[in-house]
């Protein structure tokens, strides 16, 4: 006879929840971030610097630049690659929001490219057929920490004269072909809220190798303003005769610094990067041995170029295996005390860009997709016992609703 969930009056897997995501805080991390407060600066301070560049020995990008949030990060990277009105920007439907708000922030329109249903990042083959005339820059999600796949992408990009924006937001530790992400698209932005893989509770950075976009970037960090004598107006008069206090906005930029808080912390998450990235990858792992033997659920495949550092870990039902749908899988895995979310609401179903003219229809790999995961609980602090629980849960709920 089969075990019950929970949900049909069955008992829990366990008695205590497990959350599909959460930050993992040692006592190195709340020192760092003592050692700042304790320290002459809070904000626009030396911790700003050192986690730059360690984010450069890291990537091996040239030059980083930090900021507030992840979506900051995103803005800036699209104000430095000159996107504004009338320009068009194709990413992917199944992101955050904030991949295709960026392009909206410079007066550009989103197009959506559809997905690779095997691997759920965004099809090159539907990004060619979405270039126009128009079209300034590719935003490509490396969703789920997986590496998009960067050379079709930089082709195509090249061949039509497009910049590459990489929304690394899940992929800080992956290596594409050996290269960490960060180190090869034209821009890369990370972000470091407290699910990611490293945190400083907000906080983002934008990559690159380029000595012009770099400026740019540290223009719009901070209001458009600088110091530097070479980037001010000749209208200035003689920079002889200026002082040490004087500065000038030349562009309009916004406040999106990052506080030296906030780069301490980080700083002090990235000395454990290489741990916290073989503790997800083990439990991927363990995942993947264990679903790949169920008929009734699906696992994302990776292309052999991506060597990733899994920030999600998606689970795709087959609704034609089973007797009941996606919100019914993923309630009875609540019932199991497995907090589970989805990732993500297609960008274009939202009002707001529904008002904008978007329909569904757009993509139809990414709509069916939509339709079809959860997201299992992935993070460094997860316990061999509690990936068990969420292994033992979804075999039971497989098996009981099986067709």
């Amino acid at each position: 006879m089969l075990e019950k969930p929970a949900i049909a009056g069955g008992t829990p897997v366990r008695d205590t929840r497990i959350f599909y995501g959460h930050q993992c805080l040692d006592d190195a991390d709340c020192q760092a971030v003592m050692d700042v407060l304790k320290s002459d600066y809070l904000t626009c301070g030396p911790k700003i610097e050192e986690l730059e560049q360690k984010l450069c020995e890291l990537t091996g990008a040239k030059y980083a630049v930090a900021v507030s949030n992840g979506t900051a990060a995103l803005h800036v990277a699209c104000l430095a690659a000159g996107i504004g009105e009338g320009d068009e920007v194709i990413t992917t439907p199944i992101t955050f929001a904030a991949s295709a708000n960026c392009a909206l922030y410079c007066g550009a329109r989103p197009v959506f490219a559809d997905i690779n249903d095997k691997t759920y990042n965004i099809d090159p083959e539907s990004v060619r057929a979405h270039v126009t005339g128009r079209t300034k820059a590719v935003v490509a999600v490396d969703y789920t920490g997986q590496s998009t796949q960067l050379d079709e992408l930089l082709e195509i990009c090249r061949e039509h004269g497009l910049l590459l924006i990489t929304d690394g937001a899940h992929s800080i530790g992956t290596k594409y072909k050996g290269r960490p992400t960060g180190s090869i698209a034209d821009m890369t932005t990370f972000s470091f809220h407290p699910v990611k893989t490293v945190t400083a509770g907000e906080g983002g950075a934008v990559m690159t190798n380029d000595r012009a976009l770099y400026e740019k970037l540290m223009l719009f960090r901070t209001h458009g303003i600088t110091r530097k004598p070479e980037l001010m107006s000749r209208e200035s008069g003689d920079q002889g005769t200026i002082g040490s206090w004087y500065y000038e906005q030349v562009d309009l930029g916004y406040n999106y610094r990052m506080t030296d808080i906030q780069a301490g912390l980080l700083i002090s998450q990235l000395n454990k990067l290489e741990k916290f990235k073989a503790r997800r990858r083990e439990i991927v792992k363990k995942y993947d041995e264990a679903f790949l033997q169920i008929p009734q659920v699906t696992v994302q495949q990776e292309i052999p170029e991506s060597d990733t550092t899994r920030h999600l870990y998606i689970l795709r039902i087959n609704p034609e295996k089973l007797t009941i749908d996606r919100k019914q899988f993923f309630d009875a895995l609540g019932a199991e005390n497995v907090c589970c979310n989805v990732h993500y609401i297609p960008v274009y179903y939202f009002p707001y860009y529904q008002k904008l003219g978007y329909q569904k229809g757009l993509c139809p790999k990414a709509e069916k997709l939509y339709e079809e995961i959860i997201s299992l609980p992935l993070y460094y602090g997860m316990s061999d016992q509690d990936v068990d629980s969420v292994i033992a849960a979804v075999k039971k709920i497989a098996a009981y609703y099986a067709r």
